[in-house]
């Protein structure tokens, strides 16, 4: 019996070896491809960065476009799961979108080189890979809660795309811009847990006040 189990430990090492590999080589990708984008990135530069062989890296990934894709994709599949984990289907629309925002801000606090990440992708590749990372699955959670909203009569009527843009604006802009306005204001940190606590709270109250019906 304590034969077996070391045969299963043994077996469910290297595959957790080779995970932990691959994510510390998309975190070293996902930092350069932040900083230069898809086409002024390296893959030396990545391999260094996850302190990998070069050998190593392409084992993984066959090229730079197929870890850009990987790296792309990897955000977006981070907050379907966490989406999944929220049951918005058993709350009020108006307590789902308080939901919806605090988890999209605290995401982006974990992560905030990932604005600039799709900001590249717009800028070099003009979203050409944005539009296989299957985002709009994420966008119909919140799509969702909006015609919920509007449905029951708390939210007022809006064409639901256009009030998800808003809301997500008000959301990630923060984000967007920290890399400038970081340097105005050099005192404070944006990015501490107050301050982002701060933003959720304040993101809350301005989106329900924009949203909600006044009658």
């Amino acid at each position: 019996m304590v034969r077996h189990s070391k045969r299963v430990a043994k077996s469910v090492r290297p595959f957790r070896d080779a995970e932990k590999t691959q994510q510390q080589i998309l975190d070293a990708a996902e930092q350069e491809f932040s900083r230069h984008g898809l086409n002024g990135a390296r893959m030396n530069a990545i391999a260094n960065r996850a302190k990998v062989t070069t050998a190593t890296l392409h084992y993984y990934f066959e090229n730079k476009e197929s870890l850009y894709q990987a790296v792309l994709q990897r955000p977006v599949d981070e907050v379907q799961t966490k989406l999944g984990q929220l049951n918005l289907d058993g709350l009020s629309p108006e307590e789902a979108l308080k939901q919806i925002i605090r988890l999209a801000i605290a995401n982006e606090a974990q992560n905030p080189q990932r604005q600039m990440l799709w900001f590249q992708e717009a800028s070099q590749n003009q979203g050409i890979y944005f539009k296989e990372c299957n985002v709009l699955s994420l966008h119909e959670h919140l799509l969702k809660v909006l015609e919920k909203g509007m449905a029951e009569g708390c939210f007022r009527q809006i064409e639901p795309f256009l009030a998800l843009t808003y809301i997500l604006s008000v959301c990630l802009f923060y984000f967007t811009v920290h890399e400038n306005w970081k340097h105005l204001t050099p005192d404070i940190d944006r990015l501490s847990s107050e301050r982002i606590e701060e933003h959720i709270e304040e993101a809350i109250a301005f989106i329900l006040a924009g949203i909600k019906r006044s009658d």
